[in-house]
């Protein structure tokens, strides 16, 4: 039998196969997400970071004016309050209503939260203590939508299931305006010196409201289907919609403007038959939006052009509500999957 020959002392290596830039995931509390990759672009502890604890359903969420907290809210009837940067730790829980939450929103200073139910409530919340302050009560079904003032006047304004437009001021008890939309209202939103009030709902009309006159002042047609989220631009000028129709729309709302209103188009995100509530954002300067989308995608379009920056995966069921960091290029996203992203983009 031939004796095997002996190892001359070189080790035959076999070469290792370059990785190609792929996703490693580090298993700490915040299971975040690194890319070995492209230079970092914020101060996030990853380019791209998982916030979980929800355990429904979460619809809506959006960055504190100041960038270093976030709140998210849901069926669950709780608010959120997160870091953005470390670990992303949730800091304080809120609990104050008895029905699923729709949509939340800070106030331009960001001590207060309003938040819109199903539990026929527009609820105001204490940012620091996590107390709620006060519970607005006067819609007769369940609340769709809700805006705070972006001028220092302490308005807010709702819309519901009841074709019910409500502008309620903070320091009283009863809305100081009620205006009857017909169809049931599904998106609300001030113009920038909150004079006006655009509203959208299950007719696909966008309608403007004149707040001396309590009257529609403009009434604007071009969606096919119900618009289900609304942005005023960060100018003021603009706002943006999302629809069922499976379109994304800018409509220039301002006073004295003539010919078509509908400045531009965008196509790429989906709505199907959950029929949620998708909401949809602007970047701090414009130059970008974003939308949820039934797809489990975020879209991200450029303005300028139409075309579709980033279609971002990663959630695994409907992304809900959508909104860009105000001062850094991070975008955060929540969805039916219960997960909360915050990822980083080149700006």
């Amino acid at each position: 039998m031939p004796e095997k020959r002996p190892a001359d002392g070189t080790v035959a290596l076999i070469p290792a196969k370059k990785q190609r830039n792929e996703m490693v995931v580090v298993n700490n509390s915040s299971r975040q997400i690194m890319e070995s990759g492209p230079p970092r672009c914020s101060n996030m502890d990853a380019p791209i970071m998982l916030l979980s604890g929800h355990s429904g359903e979460v619809y809506t969420g959006q960055f504190h004016p100041s960038g270093n907290m976030l709140a998210s809210a849901g069926y669950e009837r709780l608010i959120y309050l997160w870091n953005v940067y470390g670990e992303c730790e949730n800091v304080n829980v809120m609990s104050g209503h008895t029905g699923a939450i729709v949509q939340l929103c800070f106030n331009p200073e960001g001590d207060t939260i309003f938040t819109a139910s199903t539990d026929k409530t527009v609820g105001v919340f204490d940012t620091v203590t996590g107390e709620r302050i006060k519970r607005m009560k006067g819609h007769t079904s369940f609340v769709n939508s809700v805006d705070c003032a972006r001028s220092g006047k302490p308005l807010v304004v709702s819309g519901g299931d009841d074709c019910q437009v409500k502008v309620w001021d903070r320091r009283r008890r009863q809305p100081v305006a009620s205006l009857n939309s017909t169809y049931q209202v599904t998106a609300v939103q001030f113009s920038e010196d909150a004079s006006q009030v655009v509203s959208a709902g299950i007719d696909n009309d966008i309608k403007i409201w004149d707040l001396r006159k309590n009257a529609v002042v403009t009434d604007i047609q071009g969606h096919s289907d119900t618009v289900t989220g609304m942005k005023l631009s960060p100018d003021g000028a603009y706002v943006l919609t999302n629809s069922m129709d499976n379109t994304v729309r800018i409509w220039d709302v301002r006073p004295f403007c003539t010919g078509e209103r509908c400045v531009k188009v965008l196509t790429g995100h989906q709505h199907n038959y959950e029929k949620n509530l998708l909401h949809c954002s602007w970047s701090p300067d414009g130059a970008m939006v974003a939308a949820g989308s039934s797809d489990r995608n975020v879209y991200v379009w450029d303005t300028a052009t139409r075309k579709i920056l980033y279609k971002l995966p990663g959630h695994l069921g409907s992304v809900n509500d959508v909104d860009f960091h105000s001062l850094e290029p991070i975008i955060m996203s929540v969805g039916s999957d219960k997960q909360i992203y915050l990822g980083e983009f080149e700006p």
